[in-house]
């Protein structure tokens, strides 16, 4: 069972939550699990709904990239801001999907989306030419714009994780990293000389 000792601010429980909290979980039951986030996230009712729009822009970035490459991207920046939860919550969509994350094999466009999204996690948050060229080459601005604001939901989606130290989910345990979600996308990235196709 997950262990609340050292959360900042405990997961609230269904039975403890105000009428305008619940509502909020009920209806997000129809779109995904309720997680250790969604039950911290959920102390504010604004802040949820907020987070959550994580899934629209989530599935508007996928009708471009695709599953694989949004879950590689979103993992990139997961990764990048070494968010214990977000990191290790892909990586278990990698594995079930039968990829090894600490040894992707991918091709130079995969690679340039990952370097985009690893940058967008870094301070001071912006993006040299040399890795914003390659998508703009590519998509259009109204996708640029979708996976930019996707990147900075991830990024924000991190930074709530890390700064109030959400506990792992149960579920989540066995997927753990070696390194705790720390640098999978930066070795992917230096093993893409070693492992490289299309």
């Amino acid at each position: 069972m997950t262990s609340l000792q050292g959360a900042r601010v405990p997961p609230t429980t269904y039975d403890d939550l105000p009428s305008a909290a619940r509502a909020a979980h009920d209806a997000h039951t129809r779109v995904a699990a309720i997680t250790n986030m969604k039950r911290t996230l959920l102390h504010s009712v604004p802040a949820f709904e907020a987070l959550m729009t994580w899934y629209p822009l989530r599935d508007t970035v996928r009708e471009f990239l695709g599953e694989r490459l949004t879950t590689l991207f979103a993992h990139a920046v997961s990764s990048e801001t070494d968010c214990l939860i977000c990191s290790t919550f892909f990586r278990r969509l990698l594995v079930q999907s039968g990829e090894n994350p600490d040894r992707l094999v991918l091709n130079d466009w995969e690679t340039a989306v990952i370097a985009f999204g690893r940058r967008l996690a870094v301070t001071p948050y912006r993006v040299p030419d040399d890795v914003y060229a390659p998508l703009a080459a590519r998509l259009t601005r109204e996708q640029i714009v979708a996976l930019t604001a996707f990147g900075a939901l991830m990024v924000a989606t991190n930074v709530f994780n890390n700064v109030l130290d959400v506990p792992l989910d149960d579920y989540l345990e066995p997927f753990r990293g070696p390194e705790s979600g720390q640098g999978d996308a930066r070795k992917a990235e230096s093993r893409q000389g070693e492992a490289r196709h299309g």
